[in-house]
């Protein structure tokens, strides 16, 4: 998968062309010892910015497993996490389609909490996921994330 070695926390990643389920990324995720487990689910909403949104289509370089699995070490290494789970959809998607899925589970519910939004906030920053919108007026916008 990757050339990153990860800790044994990070139990699930992956970028994948077919739908996400949430059940497998929070069954990724879910321990004994886990008093906490934060799922974050991304949508595709109807608008951004002012347009209405009819559709996306998410490219990714082929360097982004590799990025996703830097980001879920970093996390898992910043947090006390039992376990950390991400996938990223690519491919064209509608409107109320899973775009991604994120997962942390802790002892305690805050660090489930803190270690999920670090989690997909830094996915969203760093992983080398291109957005292409397209708007109910035809037009087209691309979007990429901060760090690319």
């Amino acid at each position: 998968m990757t050339s990153v070695s990860l800790p044994t926390a990070v139990r699930l990643l992956g970028i994948r062309d077919e739908p996400l389920d949430v059940a497998e990324v929070t069954a990724a995720v879910s321990d004994p010892a886990a008093g906490g487990v934060n799922v974050f689910v991304g949508a595709v909403r109807n608008h951004d910015e002012g347009h209405d949104v009819v559709r996306l289509e998410y490219t990714a370089h082929p360097s982004a497993l590799e990025r996703l699995a830097e980001v879920a070490a970093e996390v898992a290494a910043e947090f006390d996490v039992i376990a950390l789970a991400a996938v990223h959809r690519t491919g064209v998607l509608g409107v109320g389609d899973v775009a991604v899925v994120s997962a942390a589970s802790a002892a305690h519910r805050d660090v489930a909490f803190d270690a999920s939004r670090a989690l997909i906030d830094r996915i969203k920053q760093s992983v080398p996921i291109w957005k292409h919108q397209t708007y109910a007026d035809g037009t087209d916008a691309w979007v990429a994330p901060a760090d690319c």
